[in-house]
């Protein structure tokens, strides 16, 4: 069979059986840009795997779901790994105390303060403190301007000294 035959086959398969296989996907998977994801993976397979294209009509859209089933049987392995290790990292920190406090209180207070932190702010703080990274190598990783690191570093800081300082004079 030909390339451009091959290539037209694929293209009116997947056009007519891709809506399906997403509608698949979402009924199996919690997020949509998940199902997007997996019948993405599935055409891209479809693509890699055209010579095995079935030759009758009636066997495409089996075969194409064959493909599907088994991207989804690797995405929930996948997930599955993903959140035994998660699980994993999560005992272990939890189980281990940040270098520089004496108990559990005082590491639970600082733990709280910079979770309170938004996202980009709690970077610069791990990046700092935990890695021994300067602000100069923070502003090159986070790809932001120095002085921008400089001042969220500052109010960063400032808002857990105060929160640590409530926490100490309420013990």
């Amino acid at each position: 069979m030909g390339t451009e035959i091959r290539t037209a086959r694929v293209e009116n398969a997947t056009r007519e059986h891709a809506p399906a296989l997403l509608a698949y996907f979402a009924r199996r998977v919690d997020q949509p840009h998940d199902a997007a994801d997996l019948l993405a993976e599935t055409l891209l397979v479809l693509w890699r795997r055209a010579s095995a294209l079935p030759v009758e009509d009636t066997e495409v859209r089996p075969w194409m779901f064959g493909i599907g089933r088994n991207v989804l049987m690797h995405y929930r392995r996948r997930a599955l790994r993903q959140r035994a290790i998660s699980d994993k990292l999560r005992s272990i920190l939890s189980a281990t105390p940040r270098p520089g406090f004496s108990d559990t209180a005082e590491h639970d207070a600082l733990h709280r303060a910079i979770a309170s932190l938004d996202a980009v702010d709690q970077d610069i703080i791990g990046l700092v403190h935990w890695d021994g990274f300067s602000l100069v190598e923070v502003s090159r990783i986070m790809k932001m301007k120095e002085g921008t690191v400089r001042s969220r570093y500052h109010r960063a800081r400032t808002v857990l000294r105060i929160q640590i300082e409530q926490h100490l004079t309420h013990r």
